[in-house]
């Protein structure tokens, strides 16, 4: 497994990192996920306060303690569960940042997290107190960098020019090319895209002429538009999950695409098609077969 740095920093992840929201819930089974993850080269991590109402922050924590030194774990912070509701508020103020890292730390059994980000974000934010928030636990020691998951440009821009982040993670694969647009501005503010959705939720594996079927659209496709695409892409290659993981990771400013899991078959189906060899050609050729989008609201 090959690795990269994120933006300006001293964080060395795998090009494959594991999106934990997808997680199973039960102990032994997210362990044999996350044993299989790191098995196999995968040093990345990345959870959420949110995710399962902090189960699975718990989860990895159990089980990856022990291995805490060779990972980097990342999570995240801003939305706040209702107490005895299913529906969560957004909170970005330095306040809940300081107690809900206390809270991820508690849960991840860890002393530090390797890489702490903004859960959102709205241009109606005081982002100068989200950013001493972030800015005081580096200062601590409590994080070693900070980033935001986001996919309004004009919320990331304004929060790269205004920080010291390194990180951004956008929703990016071949079938949502949107990020492509901002790729540059934030390679110039010394910060790496983290992808997720890079399988755009299993329309770009061997399953996505079914799943698409079932699917009304997806990002800018109309459900007829998205069908023919998928079957399109699917006659030039057998392996599109392949040329998936390989067209995220062809851009230079992309540290690591995240793969979801709940299972060691998906995570090794996964793992194959990164280790396939693909065509650049075919590559580049699959890639000139989507549309490349733009985001339609939050501009800068």
């Amino acid at each position: 497994m090959k690795k990269r740095t994120i933006g300006s920093s001293n964080l060395l992840v795998s090009e494959l990192g594991l999106g934990c929201m997808s997680l199973p819930t039960e102990l032994e089974a997210a362990r044999s996920v996350l044993d299989e993850a790191v098995d196999h080269g995968i040093n990345y991590f990345d959870t959420a306060d949110l995710y399962d109402k902090g189960t699975n922050e718990e989860l990895i924590g159990k089980v990856l303690k022990e291995k805490r030194q060779d990972l980097i774990i990342a999570t995240k912070a801003g939305n706040k569960w209702v107490s005895g509701e299913e529906s969560w508020t957004w909170d970005p103020s330095k306040a809940h940042i300081m107690d809900a890292v206390k809270q991820s730390l508690r849960r991840l059994q860890l002393d530090y997290i390797d890489l702490y980000q903004l859960h959102g974000g709205t241009m109606e934010d005081d982002t100068d107190e989200t950013i001493e928030a972030f800015e005081t636990l580096k200062t601590e020691g409590v994080i070693r960098e900070y980033g935001i998951s986001s996919i309004r440009p004009t919320v990331i821009e304004r929060f790269l020019s205004t920080s010291n982040a390194v990180s951004v993670m956008m929703q990016y694969n071949l079938l949502d090319r949107r990020p492509e647009e901002y790729f540059s501005m934030i390679a110039k503010k010394g910060a790496s895209v983290v992808t997720r959705g890079t399988l755009a939720k299993g329309l770009l594996t061997n399953e996505g002429v079914e799943r698409a079927k079932k699917l009304n659209g997806f990002v800018s496709y109309t459900p007829s538009e998205l069908q023919q695409t998928i079957q399109v892409l699917s006659k030039e290659t057998d392996n599109l999950h392949a040329y998936a993981l390989a067209f995220a990771l062809k851009e230079p400013v992309v540290a690591s695409a995240l793969i979801g899991s709940r299972t060691q078959e998906q995570l090794r189906e996964s793992l194959n098609a990164y280790d396939t060899k693909i065509d650049p050609q075919l590559l580049s050729a699959l890639t000139n077969k989507t549309e490349r989008h733009q985001y339609e609201q939050h501009r800068v």
